[in-house]
């Protein structure tokens, strides 16, 4: 079976699933887990792009989701008019000292040559710098988070529509991958997973830290949306009769107040589809750009040398190629797409809860989504973000319907039943274990495998 058909029946399973969810479960359930699907698929795609186009083993996904989610805040929150006026300014001007410290420590380090002399200047220079900065930063940040700490405590945004925050996301996300990138990618595989593990760690620790800019672990709730709101639209006249154009069979026959019941229920059930739908939209659409970006840069000349570089960096450094600039070159265009899956993550949840970015959801479950899709292939990211994510949702309900239907025989109060029920909870490890392990057994190259062409490197 080659890859199209693979394609074919794999998404076609996916939908076949989503679809019993919906007819089981529900339609808003399915939607939900459709939409994280979709965000999941975008994220795949930034690591397939670092992983599967150059080889670099990335494990600080959640660092830049985290400044995805961030740039989600800082464009759509309007700003605080209170905190601007008593530490704004004085925060501006820190700000302006850092990066004036900065600036003269590379400027004392590149002219300056090796020795005792370059070693007190650069050290008197960052000493200095920081306690400017801190003179200003340190009255300012505690000016700021005591206006009233309970609804604002920070600096809040620009207040521009949240859809500008995904570009702005990727941005965040493009410059961090960079900075990361000029110390880390120099390393070997196993040393860069444990820097960008531990850098990513450091951008988390910063967001649940920082009032002033985040609100911290006290979150911040309320994101403006893309979409309509439930309660708009259930006063809304063009939706109410589309609603009832289409119940128009079950409304048929009923009494005027049978008849406004079911249509004030059908109308408020229907309103959360209806918003759900318009964020699968939105998601699909940034979906098939990024992917198709992704598919014509890998099937280009840049993707032939990227994929050469990834299996076998010593012939393609032969060849004249810049090994390290290529390598940030990709790290930054995948942590991009990374940064911009978050800022899509926390505006479907409207909210950002620094405290929810933990490893096993952004790292461990993209990296699985990759690897049981197909490392280097594009559709195979998408598809291990289907697959993933659903059973991941999926695994703890089906496992407390197994496990209910096969000891329901025990009885209620049965030791071993009410054991069983209870580590029904852990069926996602389980299942998340079985899914790589069947894969890895028999299909190591995961469900879509990587198709390479021979091509010439470019320039």
């Amino acid at each position: 079976m080659n890859n199209v058909q693979r394609s074919v029946l794999s998404f076609a399973l996916i939908a076949c699933l989503l679809l019993i969810v919906g007819l089981f479960q529900s339609w808003s359930l399915m939607l939900s887990i459709l939409n994280l699907c979709l965000i999941s698929s975008v994220m795949a795609l930034g690591v397939n792009i670092q992983w599967g186009y150059a080889g670099l083993f990335n494990v600080g996904t959640m660092g830049f989701a985290a400044l995805g989610g961030v740039a989600a805040v800082l464009v759509s929150k309007g700003p605080v008019p209170e905190a601007w006026a008593v530490g704004g300014w004085n925060l501006i001007i820190a700000a302006f000292l850092f990066m004036l410290t900065v600036t003269l420590a590379i400027i004392t380090y590149r002219r300056i040559k090796r020795g005792t002399l370059r070693l007190l200047v650069l050290s008197g220079t960052i000493i200095l710098g920081i306690f400017a900065t801190r003179y200003f930063s340190d009255p300012a940040i505690a000016d700021i988070e005591a206006v009233n700490p309970a609804l604002t405590g920070y600096l809040g945004g620009i207040g521009l529509p949240i859809l500008f925050s995904w570009i702005v996301g990727g941005v965040f996300a493009a410059g961090a991958a960079w900075v990361i990138g000029k110390i880390a990618l120099g390393l070997r595989s196993d040393y860069l997973a444990i820097a960008t593990l531990g850098i990513s760690e450091i951008i988390i620790a910063i967001l649940k830290n920082e009032d002033w800019l985040t609100r911290g672990v006290k979150n911040v709730a309320g994101l403006p949306r893309p979409v309509p709101y439930e309660i708009d639209l259930q006063k809304s006249d063009w939706f109410i009769n589309l609603t009832e154009w289409l119940n128009s069979n079950s409304l048929y026959g009923l009494s005027s107040i049978e008849r406004e019941d079911l249509l004030s229920s059908s109308v408020t059930e229907f309103s959360g589809i209806y918003v759900k739908l318009c964020y699968t939209g939105l998601f699909a659409a940034v979906l098939v750009i990024i992917l198709t970006m992704s598919v014509m840069a890998l099937n280009s000349p840049w993707g032939r040398m990227m994929r050469a570089i990834r299996d076998n960096e010593t012939s393609a450094a032969a060849m004249g190629k810049n090994i390290t600039g290529r390598h940030l070159q990709v790290f930054i265009i995948g942590s991009a797409v990374i940064g911009i899956a978050g800022a899509m993550l926390t505006t479907l949840d409207g909210q950002l809860t620094p405290g929810t970015y933990n490893p096993l959801r952004f790292t461990f479950l993209i990296w699985v989504m990759v690897i049981v899709g197909g490392s280097g292939n594009n559709l195979g990211s998408v598809l291990g973000g289907f697959l993933i994510w659903l059973t991941w949702i999926e695994a703890e309900p089906v496992g407390v319907w197994l496990i209910d239907g096969a000891t329901g025989w025990l009885g209620g109060t049965n030791p071993i039943r009410l054991h069983l029920m209870d580590a029904a909870q852990h069926m996602r490890l389980f299942m998340m274990g079985l899914v790589l392990l069947f894969v890895m057994r028999f299909n190591p190259g995961g469900i879509l495998p990587e198709v390479t062409k021979v091509g010439k490197l470019s320039n």
